[in-house]
């Protein structure tokens, strides 16, 4: 079960429409990962760098690309706003409950990441590269907010801001492989590649630190300092306007400090046309997520969550969309490996048509499949969230 309650008709009505809500945007932003997973398994012949690179990207591929980037930062942010509801629910010992929940919840997604999602990506057993990705960065940052949720709320706030405004000033900062700090360095800040059983090529197993963790810590934990708008004593005209102010403001700052061009992200520089000067600003770093990077998508990601507020209870685009965030997990999971299958599928009917590839010609057949597979996928992700809304009894279910 997710930290906060999947249910779309059990809590109390007030309650329900703002959880809905956030299981909505949780939902939202899955389909937005689910077009990125589509284009990465069917147009992998027309791979995009990261950062991606503006001269030799199409913009459909591009703008499919940038939509995509919302989700890690606003599903880091939500995670930490349900850490906070999850305490908030117990009676007494909040702290210390949902600290040790987050401490097991983060180990039990690192181990999946190592097993279940990595395979899911490679089939490969016994693994030879194993990419640490987006399940391993909300583990060990549930890991580093169970221990920070200790701190008062103001202190968590500034110290989760300091992580995601400061640490490009550490960007310049690298260590060589061989050095003690650089296996340690990787993991938290400088994307690389840690060897296990040799170097390189030779090496027993290859990690690569796809998602370092700094400035996703600091990302959880302004979500769990950001928890209380969401307390059942907060009316919903003033979560709302703090959700509109914030997600206006952040957009606001990202804008000033891009045009600016001296801190946050890598420098832009003027373009030909207008396309590619708009796709040059807003080409910002993911990897690890510049100040820049998450301005833009928490900006956008708290517009988005205060439109989903203002939508009826009863609206049929937030319940569709929180059958989908009720089970991130399951609804993760499958994808993987239904994606992988029918590339596999594909591949044995139909052999290679882009060079050593299957793929697709362009990105419109990516679209029309990631929304046929967003709808093949509803009935099973929402009948597992109804499942785990109605077995609560069930210990291990609130870990998916």
């Amino acid at each position: 079960m997710s930290l906060h309650s999947s249910s779309l008709s059990s809590p109390p009505a007030p309650a329900a429409g703002r959880l809905a809500s956030i299981d909505a945007l949780r939902g939202l932003v899955m389909l937005f990962m689910l077009l990125d997973h589509v284009r990465e398994t069917f147009f992998l012949h027309h791979q995009v760098t990261d950062p991606m690179d503006v001269d030799a990207t199409a913009p459909s591929v591009f703008f499919s690309r940038l939509l995509a980037h919302v989700c890690a930062p606003v599903f880091v942010f939500l995670t930490g706003v349900s850490a906070f509801l999850y305490g908030a629910r117990m009676p007494q010992g909040g702290r210390a409950a949902t600290a040790g929940f987050l401490l097991k919840r983060g180990l039990f997604l690192v181990a999946l990441e190592l097993t279940l999602v990595s395979f899911a990506w490679t089939f490969q057993f016994p693994p030879k590269v194993i990419y640490l990705q987006v399940i391993w960065a909300i583990g060990l940052s549930m890991l580093a907010l169970s221990a920070l949720v200790w701190l008062p709320r103001g202190a968590l706030a500034g110290l989760g801001l300091a992580l995601v405004a400061g640490h490009n000033l550490l960007d310049g900062l690298h260590f060589a492989p061989g050095h003690a700090l650089h296996a340690p360095w990787a993991v938290l800040h400088d994307r690389g590649w840690i060897d296990l059983g040799g170097t390189g090529a030779d090496a027993v197993l290859r990690l690569r630190t796809s998602y370092p963790v700094l400035p996703w810590i600091g990302v959880i934990a302004l979500g769990y300092a950001a928890g209380a708008w969401f307390a059942p004593a907060v009316p919903a005209a003033a979560r709302q306007r703090r959700l509109l102010g914030w997600g206006l403001a952040l957009l606001a700052g990202f804008a000033l400090l891009r045009a600016w061009n001296g801190y946050g992200d890598r420098p832009w520089a003027a373009a030909d046309t207008a396309l590619a000067a708009a796709m040059g600003f807003l080409n910002v770093t993911k990897y690890p997520p510049s100040l820049l990077f998450v301005a833009l998508t928490l900006g956008v990601g708290l517009l988005l969550l205060w439109a989903l507020e203002r939508l009826p209870p009863a609206s049929r685009w937030l319940q569709v969309l929180a059958g989908y965030g009720a089970a991130p997990m399951f609804f993760y999971l499958l994808h993987l490996y239904v994606l992988r299958l029918l590339y596999v599928a594909a591949l044995a009917l139909w052999g290679a048509n882009q060079g050593r590839y299957f793929g697709f010609d362009g990105m419109g057949a990516v679209w029309l499949t990631a929304i046929a597979l967003a709808a093949l996928l509803y009935v099973p992700t929402r009948a597992f969230g109804r499942f785990k809304a109605r077995r609560k009894d069930i210990a291990w279910l609130k870990y998916l």
